[in-house]
């Protein structure tokens, strides 16, 4: 575990009265948005989590700690951004509860937890391994889920926090050869409405960000590289930069970049149209 020296507020904030980014949407809700204190980012050692960590720490202000699987990458994070490094895969048994305490104890309470880990597996459903669908779902969905679990009551106790909930738009709409992936995203985006309801008045909030393609290492590790013309990824500091207008404005819903929304809507509001063009385009 690492830590590094404090690191000086940046002032790089979103302004109050800002114009609200394109793909924002706030849908009720009433929770704080917290402006430094304890914040704990997963899925931390690479791509759009150690992007979110870099913009936190220029932000300035916030006691972090970083969770992710890779140490060796995870402690190179937390050496830039000021922060405590927990290496830990969140698959294994009770690693949610003690990344949890630890954060807890170490940071003086998490005011904002951006649940960032996931993985990915790409083929055809009817190849896919029992093993995969099971690591996908217990990563992306029951260790988010499980650690919202264990933090909220703090925050709710406390009057105050944010939970940011890194989505993908394969949740919003199903990408072929991505089932699993695509069911858990969409569990994720569920989850995040839920919860948001039972939020309402606590002080406590809920962020879902839905980012299209990211330009990370997520798709060679899936197994599968990214090869298609568009949509073009997007840099993970966009998406991270979404992440921050969540948390600085208390939005409920980002997609990044905002023109992928329209899948969404089309699929929502003419389904059968949409799934000739899925079919045919993919």
């Amino acid at each position: 575990m690492t830590q590094a020296p404090s690191r000086a507020r940046s002032g790089s904030g979103t302004r109050p009265g800002a114009p609200v980014a394109p793909g924002t949407e706030r849908r009720g809700g009433d929770g704080g948005s917290p402006a430094g204190g304890g914040a704990l980012v997963t899925g931390a050692s690479s791509g759009i989590g150690a992007a979110v960590a870099r913009r936190l720490a220029a932000e300035g202000g916030w006691r972090m700690v970083l969770n992710g699987r890779d140490r060796t990458r995870l402690e190179e994070v937390a050496r830039g951004t000021s922060a405590l490094a927990y290496a830990a895969d969140l698959s294994g048994p009770g690693a949610e509860r003690r990344l949890a305490q630890f954060a807890l104890d170490r940071v003086g309470g998490v005011d904002l937890l951006v649940a960032g880990a996931g993985i990915g597996w790409a083929g055809p459903f009817s190849t896919m391994p029992q093993p995969a669908i099971d690591e996908v779902f217990d990563v992306n969905v029951l260790a988010t889920v499980h650690l919202v679990r264990l933090l909220l009551p703090h925050m709710v106790g406390r009057g105050t926090g944010r939970v940011v909930i890194i989505g993908s738009l394969a949740g919003t709409v199903g990408v072929r050869d991505e089932a699993v992936y695509s069911a858990a995203k969409a569990a994720l985006a569920t989850f995040a409405d839920a919860v948001r309801y039972e939020l309402r008045g606590t002080g406590v909030g809920i962020s879902h960000v839905v980012p299209g393609v990211v330009d990370t290492p997520f798709f060679d590790r899936r197994g599968v590289p990214y090869r298609r013309a568009r949509p073009r990824p997007v840099p993970a500091g966009r998406v991270a930069d979404a992440v921050w207008e969540a948390v600085a404005r208390g939005r409920d819903e980002i997609y990044v970049p905002g023109w992928t929304r329209l899948p969404g809507r089309i699929r929502g509001a003419a389904p059968a149209l949409y799934r000739r063009l899925a079919s045919r385009f993919g």
